[in-house]
């Protein structure tokens, strides 16, 4: 999320978050949601996280339903 700089900017902002507090939620499975829910917003975002993590968008898709 954080490793492309327009992206981070966009999410911090929208979010209200640091990244100091997106890296102590990272087990907290609301903050997964939020994150998971930013990138579902918009898709550019949701194909590039996929493909940094070398899955298919429907994966991340996917994560967020089971997180409900």
């Amino acid at each position: 999320m954080l490793t492309d700089g327009d992206r981070a900017e966009r999410f911090l902002a929208l979010t209200g978050l640091t990244p100091e507090t997106l890296r102590d939620g990272l087990n907290d499975p609301a903050m997964l949601a939020a994150v998971l829910d930013f990138l579902a917003n918009h898709e550019a975002d949701l194909v590039a996280a996929a493909d940094a993590l070398e899955i298919d968008p429907a994966t991340l898709i996917a994560a967020r339903e089971n997180l409900s």
